[in-house]
């Protein structure tokens, strides 16, 4: 187990923050009677106040992840937890970021929204990572660094043995972004919390589980790292409709498992069917549920295809990724009316 000191990497005010004490967080137990929180009780249960710390859904999430509840923080998507990672040990003004690039945008988002310093890495050209370049981007004011794996765009997985020297060499948190563990072959990070006190896990229920309009985010972390966050979350960060719908849906994982197969070889069949398309420059292989698709005219065919009716993301402006497409994975007639449309001479205007 590596020896770090996460207090010592933890902004001064939010190590002597005094949080916020709801009535649910002073009284812990059940009660006939709740007359602390000032409720209306006339429209049980959605008259009271949800569980601040989410106790029975973090309960059940931990039996699937074979974690300790106390190493779970569930936020509003994943976007929550990775602003408040920033919050917790970005100091405005003074310390600084380091992220690979390309990759998911929201942490430069938040990084602006605090007002620290983003510094972008890019990654090689086939989109592996480099240890080395990454960490001689960082200094001693360099508290986090992110690392999305899979990665979006590019939808590989980040090279392990280059993880982990970012990890066991960098004094900082590392944060790992998993949205889109389950369609890779790879384990979860998870597994090595204990070992690397360092380390937050993002993951969320957007993607596997089908559950994007829910926002439902979780973060994996030591006791230390989850307990600020407990500390700075607003209060009932959580309301009672996610935390019940959510817990129910845990226990249909099976039928999670069932969708990731589907959409694996759906994923199969829509990278061969691109393959065969002779104008496509390249199909990058993918570890997520989705396709990075390299082509001549990608703006022009992103906008033919919006006339279909058929929506991909144009990812032409980001780095190492010009002239490409991110096309979702759907269901069997969406991914057959995309490949039609792609193969219409009007859509790619080559004869």
């Amino acid at each position: 187990m590596m020896d770090i000191n996460i207090d010592r990497l933890v902004r001064t005010n939010i190590r002597r923050l005094k949080p916020y004490a709801c009535a649910r967080s002073e009284f812990k137990g059940e009660a006939s009677i709740y007359l602390d929180a000032n409720e209306n009780p006339m429209n049980a249960p959605y008259s009271r106040y949800p569980d601040p710390m989410q106790e029975g859904l973090k309960a059940r999430i931990a039996e699937i992840k074979h974690v300790r509840p106390s190493q779970i923080m569930l936020g509003v998507g994943s976007d929550e937890p990775i602003d408040l990672t920033i919050r917790i040990f970005c100091e405005p003004r003074q310390d600084n970021i380091v992220a690979i690039d390309p990759t998911y945008n929201m942490y430069q988002v938040c990084a602006d929204i605090n007002d620290v310093e983003y510094r972008r890495v890019l990654l090689n050209r086939d989109y592996t990572l480099d240890a080395g370049r990454l960490l001689a981007a960082a200094d001693g004011r360099t508290k986090v660094i992110f690392l999305c794996s899979p990665n979006n765009p590019t939808g590989n997985l980040l090279n392990r043995g280059e993880m982990t020297k970012v990890v066991e060499r960098f004094d900082g948190i590392v944060a790992i972004d998993e949205a889109y563990v389950d369609f890779s072959p790879e384990a979860s990070w998870l597994a090595a919390l204990d070992r690397y006190p360092n380390v937050i896990v993002f993951q969320t229920f957007s993607k596997a589980w089908g559950l994007a309009s829910v926002r439902c985010g979780m973060a994996f972390a030591s006791e230390d790292i989850a307990g600020y966050f407990s500390k700075v979350k607003y209060p009932y960060n959580m309301n009672l409709l996610t935390q019940n719908f959510v817990g129910e849906r845990i226990a249909s994982e099976a039928h999670k498992n069932g969708w990731v197969a589907t959409l694996l070889a759906q994923r199969t069949w829509l990278e061969a069917r691109l393959r065969t398309i002779p104008w496509i420059e390249k199909v990058y292989p993918s570890d997520a549920n989705f396709l990075l698709v390299k082509m001549p005219d990608a703006e022009g065919i992103y906008r033919r295809l919006i006339e279909r009716g058929i929506v991909v993301r144009n990812r032409s402006a980001v780095s190492l990724c010009a002239g490409c497409l991110r096309i979702t994975v759907g269901t069997a007639d969406e991914n057959a009316a995309l490949t039609e449309a792609l193969n219409d001479p009007e859509i790619s205007h080559i004869p």
